[in-house]
């Protein structure tokens, strides 16, 4: 049977989510104008960073470092030329792209442009793990490339972003920066880990990976569309007032999103590889890391800030092309592509 023809889907709920995403938005838009919820949640911070969405952006984030295993990350010599495709896509191709993108179109938006980098700049780490099932994938693959994007964010993140741009001479807090880092990747990180030192002795590992991280998993996609609906109702003037910052950023996004996928796919058929490493490392490497771009954003710029607008566009235009990637792997992969 070919490799591809065993069907994986996403549950009843998160399937319908390039629906419920925009549904969000209009919600928040509606809030925005005629409730004061977004004063209200703006007043509930500490330090600048909002507690609610703080909140929300760790439940967004704890149930994807569950992936992490370091155990998976000695695998690497087995088979490293996909991993390593996948690396230099995430933290090569896809930020520069990004950066020469939001140059292009977004050269007098300080606040669009580091929208663009803060998502170009961030590999993703947990959605690709049903984007590589959907697809049918090698999902050992995918557990190693998102257990190593879970450190290596911690890393290259802050720096990157750093000097993309300082390139184009835009002021950022660069410490803020890295305590963003530390608190909405390191945290969820340390919380993980604990996690699964206590829970899977306690409860067994079959019942760590049946039942509770699936239960984690709908509170991240509900922390998820809350935070959306958060975002936008902080942002709903903003939105209503120039509504061509809409336009604006997903211009470089759908463009980065086309050049890099095209990319991806070319290497993935220069280096040989076969369907299901391909279709990973397509899908990997193409896909950015949404929530520590909005976390980062909201923590710089501030909840209602145009940044954090722009970094929610990724998530708006990620799902479906996503999605579309997937039957695209799986159409060339009946194709005999790869």
């Amino acid at each position: 049977m070919n490799t591809i023809d065993k069907k994986q889907s996403l549950g009843g709920f998160e399937k319908y989510l390039p629906l419920w995403i925009p549904l969000c938005m209009a919600i928040g838009v509606l809030l925005s104008l005629y409730t004061t919820l977004g004063e209200q949640i703006e007043a509930l911070a500490i330090g600048g960073i909002s507690i609610p969405i703080g909140i929300c952006l760790f439940f967004m984030m704890y149930p994807a470092v569950l992936n992490l295993k370091g155990s998976e990350l000695r695998k690497l010599k087995d088979n490293p030329k996909p991993i390593l495709l996948t690396l230099f896509s995430n933290w090569i191709i896809a930020p520069l792209v990004g950066f020469v993108l939001a140059k292009m179109f977004l050269s007098d938006h300080d606040e669009l442009f580091v929208a663009v980098i803060l998502l170009s700049a961030s590999p993703c780490t947990a959605m690709v793990l049903v984007w590589g099932s959907m697809a049918d994938g090698n999902q050992e693959q995918n557990v190693v490339n998102t257990s190593l994007n879970t450190i290596t964010i911690m890393i290259f993140y802050a720096p990157l972003v750093a000097l993309l741009t300082g390139i184009q001479n835009i002021e950022i807090d660069r410490w803020g920066l890295a305590i963003s880092v530390l608190v909405f990747i390191g945290l969820p990180i340390l919380a993980g880990l604990l996690t699964r030192k206590i829970v899977i002795p306690m409860k067994g590992q079959a019942w760590f990976d049946e039942t509770y991280r699936p239960v984690l998993g709908k509170f991240s996609i509900i922390s998820l569309l809350t935070t959306l609906i958060v975002l936008f109702a902080l942002n709903g003037n903003t939105i209503l007032g120039s509504p061509e910052y809409l336009l604006l950023i997903s211009i470089p996004l759908l463009l980065g999103f086309v050049i890099v996928v095209g990319i991806n796919i070319a290497m993935t058929k220069l280096f040989r590889l076969k369907y299901r490493e391909a279709a990973v490392t397509v899908i990997i490497g193409s896909s950015s890391h949404f929530e520590i771009a909005i976390a980062t954003a909201i923590a710089a710029y501030g909840v209602g800030s145009v940044a954090a607008l722009g970094t929610t566009m990724g998530l708006f235009w990620e799902i479906p092309i996503m999605l579309g990637l997937v039957y695209l792997a799986r159409y060339l992969g009946r194709k005999n592509f790869w």
